[in-house]
């Protein structure tokens, strides 16, 4: 399942969603551009052991705390860029709506330490570097399953040979695939080289344990997210009138729309 767009519309600009987005295409450009970017992936990716004191110094490397913030900006390829920046535009628009700009920056950057605690628990002595924004993207996903699970999500479905487009609710999706990061979690040794499910794990978690300190004062819990899109074309505008004791202009009050 592949999601493609979400029915809830925002109020505010996502400047810091676009913002995320545009720093981790260009560095990905920098990075691509580079005659050495296996160098890149050990100076700049988190290395567990190194965080810990544990492992050999590297030459030219920076400190291994920048580390845990630096990694969250690099990729591995197109696809996984691509995939981490279309999670992040379809959920973290909503999630910084709900919270404001600067926070949902620090809830952001929290949700990416929370995921590289995580691994670097599971597999403490690993010098194998982990990079990508998934860790971060993966604790938006889990601050939208709280926020709006009963938002309606469009997925790209592959059924065998056919492929089709269904619209689910967001915690069948979320659940789908938090579900499916942590069986994969589970069932990956410790250290492995590859994806770094246990970080989408811990990721998903800290993003549901903090959001409700970072959300706005009056967000909802468990909202419906916005109206079906064709809901919101087709519904007649509700505007009533009532009839004046006086002069002049009657009274109204507004309908749904305020």
């Amino acid at each position: 399942m592949f999601p493609l767009r979400d029915d809830n519309p925002t109020r505010h600009r996502p400047y810091v969603t676009v913002g995320l987005i545009v720093v981790c295409v260009l560095t990905f450009l920098w990075q691509a551009s580079q005659p050495h970017q296996d160098e890149i992936v050990w100076y700049f990716g988190l290395i567990p052991a190194h965080l810990l004191g544990a492992g050999p110094f590297i030459p030219g490397g920076i400190d291994p705390l920048i580390t845990v913030f630096t990694s969250m900006f690099l990729h591995g390829g197109w696809m996984h860029l691509g995939g981490n920046m279309l999670f992040l535009w379809i959920f973290g628009n909503n999630i910084e709506d709900s919270s404001g700009h600067v926070k949902f920056l620090v809830f952001y950057l929290l949700c990416g330490v929370g995921a590289a605690l995580a691994q670097v628990a599971s597999a403490p002595l690993s010098e194998i570097p982990m990079i990508g924004a998934s860790g971060a993207v993966s604790g938006v996903l889990g601050a939208y399953l709280l926020l709006f699970p009963r938002a309606r999500v469009s997925t790209l479905v592959f059924l065998g040979i056919f492929v089709t487009i269904i619209r689910l609710r967001a915690w069948v999706l979320l659940g789908l695939w938090f579900g499916g990061q942590a069986v994969q979690a589970a069932l990956t040794p410790p250290g492995s080289p590859g994806v770094a499910f246990v970080a989408h794990v811990g990721g998903f978690v800290a993003g549901m344990l903090l959001i409700g300190v970072f959300k706005r004062r009056g967000v909802a819990w468990l909202a419906d997210g916005g109206p079906r899109s064709e809901e919101a074309r087709t519904r007649p505008i509700d505007i009533r009138f009532r009839r004046s004791s006086g002069r002049g202009r009657p009274p109204w009050r507004p309908g749904p729309w305020g």
